[in-house]
């Protein structure tokens, strides 16, 4: 009887052989404004493109029985990584196949299989090195080395014929601005939040009693829906504006960044001062009573001992903080405060997915990269301090 060694390397093949056959690879509409009809890979990107995805899918399936070793966890990331790079040049030549004589209002769509297939694929390529147990040098080049695939392909134009490159191409400068819009208002509430949020959870590990009230507080917050929070803020931050003149010349209003900044904020406290308390709870009392013991006053304690310990909890409650600011940033352009967001409702209003994936997507992977890129820090800072 044969014995299935990685099952979640198995139900990701199965799955992507699954919606390749039963579902659209690319999407092909009269406009912009009509669902698409869904074509699937082997009309669309040609037989060499569907035989190139399919053997190297039938390679991944046959690891699955293959005793484990870290050579076939290696060469499982390096085949995903590979077909994850196919996929992508395949749904640009299927869509610059498809773009041959069409009109221009033409939309050629990425599919639901393409997106279960990229999934899948960058999936595989986690699970081969998690099971290799590879550290954060080796993450960082498998990162590098699938961006500058998908890179290459960007710069050889392979997507140029999809319908979310037209509307990019649209709206370059005011993708690029929104894009600035949206970081700077990550930053403007990341930033505050830390500090306003660390020396709240310095306080509550230092006095327990300060955490039942505390955190009452912020896990009411957390409560509040994003939207219902912002139509609170336009009111008291429309009178602050009234009030005191200088505010509402430096922007403060009851719309724009203003009431975004501190919704993010007052969102982003919880998890500031829950991992700052726990990091700081977690310091063996040992090593603290061991500075004392060397003479070290209750600052250089602090500074020295138990903030460089509790550093990697720390980073996972910025991570946390941040991949939220990212996602409640879209919902911010409700209230005029602009970023990615802006794409999405404008697409939503015109029933353009195309348009709601140009500002969805962006935020996607800005949330994915600042994960990828504190996670990569807080394990490396974990090795640093392990015993």
């Amino acid at each position: 009887m044969t014995v299935i060694r990685n099952q979640v390397l198995f139900v990701l093949v199965i799955g992507s052989a699954v919606a390749v056959a039963t579902s659209g690879f690319v999407g092909y509409a009269p406009n912009r404004l009509v669902s698409g009809k869904p074509i699937a890979l082997w009309e669309a990107a040609g037989g060499l493109a569907t035989g190139g995805i399919a053997l190297l899918g039938a390679v991944l399936l046959a690891a699955c029985f293959m005793s484990p070793s870290k050579a076939l966890y290696s060469a499982e990331g390096v085949l995903a990584a590979a077909l994850l790079l196919v996929v992508l040049a395949a749904a640009g030549q299927a869509a610059s196949t498809l773009a041959l004589g069409a009109r221009p209002a033409v939309r050629i769509s990425l599919g639901a299989a393409f997106w279960f297939l990229a999934a899948a694929d960058a999936l595989a390529v986690v699970d081969g090195l998690q099971r290799l147990d590879a550290g954060p040098a080796a993450r960082v080049l498998s990162v590098i080395a699938i961006g500058a695939g998908a890179a290459a392909l960007m710069a050889a134009g392979t997507f140029d014929a999809l319908s979310i490159a037209r509307e990019y191409a649209s709206r370059r400068q005011l993708f690029a601005d929104a894009l600035l819009r949206h970081m700077a208002l990550v930053a403007g509430s990341v930033g505050p939040a830390l500090a306003i949020g660390f020396p709240l959870g310095v306080a509550a590990a230092r006095n327990p009693r300060l955490q039942g009230p505390l955190f009452a507080v912020l896990n009411m917050l957390q409560t509040i829906p994003s939207i219902a929070l912002f139509g609170l803020l336009i009111l008291p931050l429309s009178a602050l504006a009234t009030a005191v003149p200088p505010l509402a010349a430096l922007g403060v209003g009851g719309i724009g960044v203003a009431p975004a900044i501190v919704a993010l904020v007052l969102y982003a406290l919880l998890p500031v001062v829950r991992n700052t308390a726990a990091g700081l709870a977690e310091v063996d009392p040992a090593v603290i009573e061991a500075g004392r013991g060397m003479g070290l006053t209750r600052r250089q304690i602090f500074w020295q001992v138990e903030l460089p310990l509790a550093l990697p909890v720390l980073l996972a409650g910025l991570r946390i903080v941040t991949v939220q600011a990212i996602g409640l940033a879209v919902v911010a352009a409700l209230i005029g405060a602009g970023g990615l967001g802006t794409f999405v409702f404008e697409g939503l209003g015109q029933y353009a997915v195309d348009l709601v994936l140009l500002g969805a997507l962006p935020a996607i992977f800005l949330a994915l990269a600042a994960d990828f890129i504190l996670q990569t820090l807080a394990a490396v800072l974990r090795r640093r301090v392990a015993p």
